[in-house]
């Protein structure tokens, strides 16, 4: 009985173990996958987000890595081609000229965005994109970028965008963070059972 309680016991401090150093690990497995720009046709920015990412987008055209600029997210109700919305607005501020931003208003969520910027490269003739999203968006994004682009010449590059709020290793720390690391786990669950 006594060796029963033992290994039962050994048992529980490993398994609790295991599970402690999952949990803290799930800030770098969601942002694994962000990488340094390379040159590209295309920088697609992610809609979801308050301004840093169109601040990376801009950055990354104002450093010469594409000569195009792709929004994505934006609700086709509210869109009009002639009254730039904030985002659009903000890139020229950020020295963008509007005849390089193109506006992708049919997509609501990371798998639309994917296949709708996979036909928009398709149609332009655009075989490299940069997709500029936050860091715990990364590891979504590469599974579902990798399986839009599967069988054909088209590539990507993710690139973070650097929150204050954002730190891999204690993640749970911030409630912004905290908040976006597990919805990304459910979310990443979500999209293995529907699109993988």
């Amino acid at each position: 009985m006594k060796a029963f309680i033992r290994i039962f016991l050994l048992f529980v401090v490993i398994t609790c173990a295991l599970s402690a150093t999952i949990y803290l690990g799930l800030g770098a497995l969601v942002s694994l996958h962000s990488s340094k720009p390379e040159k590209a046709d295309v920088i697609v920015i992610l809609g979801g987000d308050g301004g840093l990412r169109v601040k990376k987008g801009a950055e990354l055209y104002n450093g010469g890595y594409a000569k195009n600029i792709l929004l994505t997210g934006i609700d086709s109700r509210y869109y009009r081609p002639t009254h730039p919305n904030w985002r659009e607005r903000k890139l020229m501020t950020l020295g963008v000229p509007k005849s390089a931003i193109d506006v992708d208003t049919w997509s609501e969520t990371t798998w639309e965005e994917a296949e709708n910027t996979a036909e928009t490269m398709d149609r332009n003739g655009w075989k490299k994109a940069i997709i500029v999203s936050d860091p715990p968006h990364m590891l979504r994004l590469h599974r579902t970028w990798k399986k839009a682009f599967a069988d054909s010449p088209k590539r990507f590059t993710l690139v973070a965008t650097n929150p204050e709020w954002w730190n891999p290793l204690i993640w749970w720390e911030n409630s912004t963070s905290l908040r976006f690391v597990l919805s990304e786990i459910k979310k990443n669950l979500f999209y293995s059972i529907l699109y993988y």
